[in-house]
């Protein structure tokens, strides 16, 4: 079925929920008129619709191949990406001063939450550019940056990120990767990555691989971990190519889902003759790395967005056309569509709801990162900052659960025909499932959340967010509307369970640490239903307010209300019930003989 960007969606969440206007009206970003805004995403969305969208599923049933040593990508992947790279899109957000056009990452996150609903396989090659990009740009030399960066900004060579090893997943600290001085600079590198992403391809000329690896006398564990510059062929002191490295894909995993996407097992020094630079300090590999990985973080939450979308549009398109059943008390004449039917038509809702939660969710975290750049005022980059802190575990673990679950109800609204694979539906649930597994898995998001930044700045940041969402609960039951009067006394309930939760964790933090690990994940989907719900009534209220222009899209702003009403109803009532999860303490996940389970 054909896809169609929700530019109008997108650009209401940015504008009225995530708080974009604040970087239109600064410094920073003199030229960002509502104009520009609107033909950028205009743009993304008719590059996505016409050009990605009809690869989605060809992506699917053609995905990469492994042959005589050489990658190739889906047919018509090395076109689409040619387009991408003329039409600029590659260096969107990147700074200025490195070739870059300066515009904030919050419109790079509309245009990536349309690749990933065009096609997520595809999602991939803006997704590794831009984090590395970065992280090169943090620590790089004078010599890496002439002979590296202006291909990379521009698109003309990409870049992987090679961190896991066979015996070394999440945790870094056995990385056993080698890399040896060999007197000029150079480095020898020896060992092998897997799941490397895109680790060979045949969409551009050279890739430039950041590879985490031991120098030999590293210290232990994660400490002794350094990054360094790898690229598929060397490059000449002219910036040309020139002999291939000894960095080779020996094999291309099989999965579940995304198989336009080469996920790659990358040996380094096979034959004795793999160079690369150190990029940054010794032994500072994981910090450049975290560069990589909090961008990454967020772009997995809108690759969740994405693809979730995509699915309610196939189920919704599909629900108008498959007839069965009538309506009740109808015995006679035709059958109706299923959308007639009200389970289906919640499920729909349900999915819409799950997605512009989560898009707004991914959005404001975007815009946080935005301000905390740019702000003149210290003390609003740091409150910016800790904001995007917070909701970064959010962006990419919730928005990534919810996102397996719609594309589940996407198959359901099918019925029978969603287990088919001719359908389509399948796919998506099938691409959703990896977003809560790489990048740190969603597990991993939570410990995040309560250690690093519940239990790190002793909850101000979430004392901060809670007070706004308190506000808005009271501005929003002072509404002349009773939908919104009604989900803003939801709002109220759910967020005295979350801060009921919060002060348990904040208390318990000191004392019993492992109580407060048994409860990360309830806690992260507690918060989330709750920034959820903010931020649709949020949207909700201004759609009230924007009502009384009679020129308005009633439709659509009565829609918003209608989907922040529902929302409430069903998420901000489940996080009511949500903190005896959180505080039921780690006696409830002793461990048990793994012989009594099967009893």
């Amino acid at each position: 079925m054909p896809y169609a960007t929700p530019i109008q969606e997108m650009q209401f969440a940015l504008g009225h929920v995530a708080g974009f206007d604040e970087l239109q009206g600064s410094d920073a970003y003199e030229d960002l008129s509502d104009d520009l805004v609107s033909a950028i995403v205009e743009e993304a969305g008719k590059l996505c619709d016409n050009v990605l969208a009809p690869l989605n599923w060809q992506s699917d049933r053609n995905g990469a191949k492994l042959e005589n040593g050489v990658v190739t990508t889906t047919p018509g992947f090395k076109e689409a990406y040619q387009e991408c790279v003329d039409g600029g899109w590659m260096s969107l957000a990147l700074p200025k001063k490195i070739g870059g056009q300066g515009l904030p990452t919050s419109l790079y996150a509309l245009f990536l939450e349309s690749v990933c609903a065009g096609c997520v396989s595809f999602s991939f090659c803006p997704i590794s550019n831009f984090g590395a990009i970065k992280a090169i740009d943090s620590v790089a030399t004078d010599e890496q940056r002439r002979l590296y960066m202006p291909k990379l900004v521009s698109g003309e060579w990409m870049t992987t990120m090679n961190l896991t090893e066979p015996q070394s997943g999440s945790d870094l600290s056995e990385l056993r990767t080698k890399a040896e001085p060999v007197g000029d600079g150079r480095y020898k590198i020896s060992g092998q990555k897997i799941y490397i992403t895109y680790g060979d391809h045949d969409l551009t000329e050279n890739i430039i691989h950041l590879v985490l690896a031991r120098l030999p006398d590293a210290p232990e564990g994660t400490a002794g971990i350094s990054m360094f510059l790898v690229s598929k062929h060397h490059v000449n002191d002219d910036g040309s190519l020139g002999a291939r490295n000894d960095a080779t894909c020996v094999s291309l995993e099989e999965k579940l889902g995304i198989h336009g996407s080469p996920t790659c097992v990358m040996a380094y020094g096979e034959n004795g003759e793999c160079y690369g630079t150190l990029l940054g300090e010794e032994n500072k590999g994981l910090r450049n790395m975290f560069v990589m990985m909090n961008s990454a973080r967020v772009d997995v939450g809108l690759q969740g967005v994405g693809v979730a979308e995509r699915s309610f549009q196939h189920a919704l398109e599909y629900a108008q056309e498959r007839r069965q059943g009538r309506a009740p008390g109808v015995r006679t004449g035709p059958m109706a569509t299923i959308y007639e039917h009200n389970d289906v038509r919640r499920m729909l809702y349900t999915m819409k709801a799950l997605i512009e939660a989560s898009r707004a969710i991914c959005y404001t975290c975007a815009v946080a990162g935005d301000i905390a750049k740019t702000s003149p005022s210290a003390d609003r980059r740091l409150e910016a900052a800790r904001l995007e802190g917070l909701l970064t575990p959010i962006a990419k673990a919730w928005s990534t659960d919810r996102a397996s679950e719609v594309t589940s109800f996407g198959v359901q609204v099918h019925g029978g025909m969603g287990f088919i694979e001719e359908t389509g539906a399948a796919q998506y649930m099938r691409d959703a499932r990896i977003f809560s597994i790489y990048e740190g898995t969603n597990g991993i998001q939570a410990i995040d959340l309560v250690t690093r930044k519940l239990l790190g700045d002793k909850g101000e940041a979430m004392s901060k967010f809670i007070a706004e969402a308190r506000a808005l609960g009271l501005t929003a039951e002072q509404s002349g509307h009773d939908a919104v009067k009604a989900a803003a006394s939801r709002l109220k309930s759910a967020i005295d369970a979350l801060s009921e939760s919060t002060a348990w964790l904040l208390r318990t933090g000191k004392e019993s640490p492992d109580d407060v690990l048994a409860g990360a994940t309830p806690y992260l989907k507690q918060f989330g239903n709750v920034a959820g719900g903010f931020y649709l009534i949020k949207g909700a209220l201004t759609a009230v307010d924007m009502l009384s222009d009679q020129d308005a899209d009633h439709g659509f702003l009565e829609t918003r209300i209608l989907i922040a009403d529902f929302y409430a109803q069903n998420f901000l009532s489940e996080a009511e019930y949500m903190t005896a999860a959180v505080t039921a303490g780690a006696t409830r996940l002793k461990p048990v003989a793994p012989e009594k389970f099967s009893q």
